[in-house]
């Protein structure tokens, strides 16, 4: 017998008790989503909807999934945004050339590609901006959603539920290239860009960018003896005040 809407809710078997998880609850959705199977991660997958005219965006369609079918793509891409780090990366909108191999295989799509951009930044020892050229290589299986899991390695533990989750789907055809794009390009990028290799960097004292003045330095001062220039630079100062009032008293004595 149905009693209520919460006969069509799932429930759990827990201690002897019968529990209704009710999915808008806070307290049970993270019990509801953590059971999720592998068919449903792929169904939700499906679910975001690829748009075609994203340039990131690759058809797979002319392989017809025939294992060994072959296709070459060049593409010239606008950047997208924050593509890179901190301190140097690709400027949006910058032209990002692409050059993949698609692969068919039995699983999905294996996709091999090299991304080229120039990259604009800031050397971390003196500020200045530089730029370079962006040569990144990648590598990436996208797999069909209704795929044969049995033709895959049979691996348990945590592992196989990681690589299970790193896993990207084809949908409808359809690959999106921009997450393995950013994991290259952020790989492929220099953690500690210089200027140049011996760059000397900024001057510790006043931060004058060294290699503007190879013979910049500044005196150094034994901080034993500080108190006392100061104490003596005071006196001279002091004297020199003192000497035009002298002056002043001998005229008019005279």
């Amino acid at each position: 017998m149905r009693i209520g809407p919460t006969a069509a809710r799932p429930v759990s078997w827990l201690f002897g008790r019968v529990y209704v998880r009710d999915p808008g609850c806070p307290l049970c959705a993270p019990c509801t989503q953590g059971a999720a199977s592998p068919q449903r991660r792929k169904q939700e997958a499906l679910n975001a909807r690829l748009d075609p005219r994203n340039p990131l965006v690759f058809d797979t369609r002319e392989l017809g999934r025939r294992p060994g079918a072959l296709k070459r793509v060049s593409r010239s891409v606008p950047a997208p945004q924050d593509l890179g780090i901190e301190v140097i990366g690709v400027p949006e909108g910058a032209a990002l050339e692409l050059d993949l191999r698609l692969e068919s295989v039995m699983e999905g799509v294996l996709v091999t590609g090299t991304a080229r951009a120039p990259l604009t930044g800031e050397c971390v020892r003196c500020l200045e901006p530089l730029e370079r050229e962006l040569e990144a290589d990648f590598q990436e299986m996208f797999s069909y959603p209704d795929a044969d899991d049995r033709s895959r390695p049979a691996d348990t533990g945590d592992d196989a539920e990681d690589d299970e989750e790193d896993m990207l789907f084809l949908e409808a055809d359809l690959f999106d290239l921009e997450p393995v794009l950013r994991d290259a390009v952020v790989l492929s990028l220099p953690l500690q860009p210089v200027c140049q290799e011996d760059c000397p960097g900024l001057c510790s004292e006043c931060g004058a960018r060294l290699a503007d003045d190879p013979d910049h330095h500044h005196d150094a001062v034994d901080i034993r003896w500080a108190a006392l220039q100061e104490l003596a630079g005071s006196d001279q100062d002091g004297e020199k005040d003192n000497a035009p009032r002298a002056n002043g008293d001998d005229s008019q004595e005279k």
